[in-house]
């Protein structure tokens, strides 16, 4: 059977092969051909050469990538999937070879090449392994426990809750199943929208995928085979979310140089040699930078050094005589518990096991049942996620699936000591299950079936919306969803709300803005000016209360290298934690009535003109600037709705995060299930297919899913 690729009204790639491995080298051949430079921009990224032609922009992520290992972890990954699943290895092998084949053309038909001089370098078997891991290695958050011990050593461990929030590096998502007991069908419907940054081009990829071995609709991540996310084989369907789960630690370490190289001290008090070497990053324009790579027992040390921070000798390195036991033996250390450690390492999954869990698929791809989708996601790996799935025979499935290591309390919240025992990995956590309620399971990155497994969640409220809204109507269709998609009640504005109501003492003209706020309808409508003026009263009161001098040991973060700086800045994490702050029993005095009254009083002489949509608006993050920018158009939502468009309360209301793609599965019939992403099927901008689909993202409209041939465009044969 020929190869063959077809194309929809939307430019969405649809692909028809004889054989599963065939299909994936038609699949990484239209992905490069579509999306040629963010293929590139994802190689380099995922090996850490991105400023050699981006420049130093780029280079915090590219030192990062470097001491994380990314690239080497990928190869022992594809090393590892070699051995123990060939059949797998072989079907990457052919998407590679794909992309490989398409490039050429695709890099002809992208402007973005040609502006920064560069030409497509190869991809390699363990490329797409390498994406996946650069794309998620920050998406679990492993950078709030670097909060978390800033919080605790200036306000104290009980302070830490206060500020507990899916934070400012975190992503999430919605999603629902309504069994077919709720739906007008009789059978199943599935929906939800992925909370990602919002990029240019898009971080999903619509896609259709068929072979003698199956047909399979769903939304891919570039630069990856199959459809590991979200997808629907006719009989079965499936999507996840983040569950929120802690499993990756950082440990301080002990380092000290011999003559050999460098040591590190480990929990039974020996001192061990640590892999070393040292590499060399190219900066577009600036001159090249040396990068020293550590690994030790626990994991590469991503943070620091033997000789502290930057590579500048300090007293905080330890003794180079391995005799000399001198550093001191509180978990604090350094004994300032202001100042860094040393050195912090990162221990996570993939580099302890060598698995990604790419074995799971091409089984998702198989799966006819929900049985069959349990089993792909028993070998999943990372991020950890709660899949839900369901199939036209009833089945349903509602489920953690990932690899979470056993180990103490401390590792999940805080750095812990490298040197002491007890803080080393036990095996690996049963992943929990749970079921539907009244037909029905929402999954917002609440505390549900994952709470076992993690520290911080998202706050209820896109949950509880969610489930309010399903809960008012029996029965429900696939056509019905959309209206969940864009719901824009902001529940969390209650916490701000009620300090608001209990102000006295205001002006005149303060007053008739207090009544006028109260009388908001509290949702986050584009065309709405109450909106607008609640999000200035917000923004204000995070600024006071981040100014405010109980808080001015936060205000400066470490020297921590720049790629953490996101989850270390405090105005961001006093916007998005204001909901505790405001209703904490008490906060370390400070008069957060004061605070409120001020706000209000600010606001109210200054009103912003216009409407939520002025300010908040489309943020989408492109590797390189264009040369003509976009006029971005504004949005509805926020931070806590359903239609989770985030700005950041105080420093702005643009949203760079929002629903990177939304899909509606219908079991009943696939042909009425529907999808969007914000932005269009082809990375190439002047393209029609470029941002085609962005007035329906923008509407909360979706685009029918086409699965008959005969209704779709015959591009070519491979």
């Amino acid at each position: 059977m020929a190869t063959e690729i077809y194309r929809d009204a939307w430019g969405i790639p649809h692909l028809r092969a004889g054989s599963a491995a065939q299909l994936a080298h038609a699949q990484g051949l239209v992905t490069a051909r579509d999306r040629a430079w963010q293929l590139e921009v994802e190689r380099h990224r995922a090996q850490g050469t991105s400023a050699s032609f981006l420049g130093e922009s780029a280079l915090a992520w590219d030192r990062f990538a470097r001491r994380a290992r990314l690239d080497d972890t990928a190869r022992r990954c594809f090393t590892e999937l070699e051995r123990r699943d060939p059949e797998t290895a072989d079907w990457v092998r052919a998407y590679v070879d794909g992309v490989n084949g398409g490039l050429a053309a695709g890099a002809g038909a992208a402007p973005e090449f040609a502006r920064t001089d560069l030409a497509p370098g190869p991809w390699h078997p363990w490329t797409p392994l390498g994406v996946w891991l650069a794309t998620h290695i920050l998406f679990a958050g492993f950078p709030a426990k670097l909060w978390r011990e800033q919080v605790a050593a200036h306000l104290g461990p009980d302070a830490i809750g206060l500020f507990a929030t899916d934070g400012p590096g975190t992503s999430g998502s919605n999603g629902w199943l309504v069994s077919g007991e709720r739906t007008v069908t009789g059978q199943a419907v599935i929906a939800g929208d992925p909370h990602r940054w919002i990029e240019d081009p898009g971080v999903y990829q619509q896609i259709h995928l068929s072979c003698p071995e199956f047909d399979v609709v769903g939304l891919a991540v570039p630069g990856v085979p199959g459809i590991a996310h979200f997808g629907h084989t006719g009989t079965v369907a499936w999507a996840i979310t983040n569950a929120m789960a802690d499993y990756q630690d950082l440990y301080r370490e002990r380092l000290r140089r011999t003559g050999a190289g460098v040591e590190a001290l480990g929990p039974d008090g020996a001192w061990r040699r640590a892999a070393r070497h040292t590499e060399v990053v190219e900066v577009a324009g600036e001159e090249p930078v040396e990068v020293e790579v550590i690994e030790t027992d626990r994991g590469p040390v991503v943070i620091g050094g033997p000789e502290g921070l930057d590579g500048d000798p300090s007293d905080l390195s330890c003794p180079a005589d391995p005799a000399d036991l001198s550093c001191p033996a509180d978990p604090s250390y350094p004994a300032d518990p202001s100042g860094p450690p040393v050195a912090i390492s990162l221990r996570h999954p993939p580099r302890v096991t060598g698995d990604l869990g790419f074995g799971a698929l091409l089984p998702l791809l198989r799966a006819r049942r929900v049985a069959d989708v349990d089993r792909a996601f028993d070998r999943w790996a990372e991020p950890v996620n709660v899949v839900q799935a369901a199939d036209t025979e009833g089945g349903v499935l509602h489920r953690v699936a990932g690899r979470v290591p056993l180990r103490a309390e401390a590792n999940r919240l805080r750095l812990v000591p490298a040197w002491e025992p007890g803080h080393e990995w036990r095996g690996w956590h049963e992943t929990p299950r749970a079921g539907l309620t009244d037909g029905v399971a929402v999954m917002a990155n609440q505390r549900g079936p994952a709470e076992p497994l993690g520290v911080e969640f998202a706050p209820p409220h896109r949950h509880d919306r969610i489930a309010e809204l399903l809960a008012g109507k029996e029965r429900w269709s696939a056509a019905d969803m959309p209206a969940l998609h864009t719901d824009t009640h902001l529940a969390s504005a209650s916490a701000l709300l009620d300090h608001v109501r209990n102000l006295d003492a205001l002006t005149s003209e303060a007053s008739a803005f207090r009544d006028r706020l109260l009388a908001w309808n509290r949702h986050m409508d584009a065309d709405s000016a109450d909106a607008s003026l609640y999000s200035a009263v917000r923004s204000a009161v995070v600024r006071q209360l981040a100014a405010h001098p109980a808080f001015a040991a936060l205000a400066t973060p470490p020297a921590y290298p720049e790629v953490f700086r996101p989850w270390l800045a405090l105005l961001p994490r006093v916007g998005f934690a204001l909901e505790h702050l405001l209703r904490a029993e008490e906060l370390y005095g400070i008069d957060r009535p004061s605070a409120v009254r001020a706000a209000v009083e600010e606001v109210a002489a200054r009103p912003p003109a216009g409407v939520w949509g002025d300010t908040h608006r489309l943020a989408p993050w492109q590797a390189l600037e264009p040369e003509t920018p976009y006029d971005e158009p504004g949005l509805s939502g926020d931070h806590d709705c359903v239609l989770c468009t985030s700005g950041v309360p105080g420093l702005t209301d643009r949203a760079a995060r929002g629903p990177a793609a939304r899909y509606v599965w219908d079991l009943a019939r696939r042909e009425d299930s529907r999808w969007v992403v914000p932005l269009g099927a082809s990375g190439v901008p002047g393209s029609p297919h470029h941002r085609d689909q962005l007035p329906l993202w923008l509407a909360g409209d979706l685009v029918p899913v086409v699965t008959d041939w005969t209704l779709l465009k015959k591009e070519t044969d491979v």
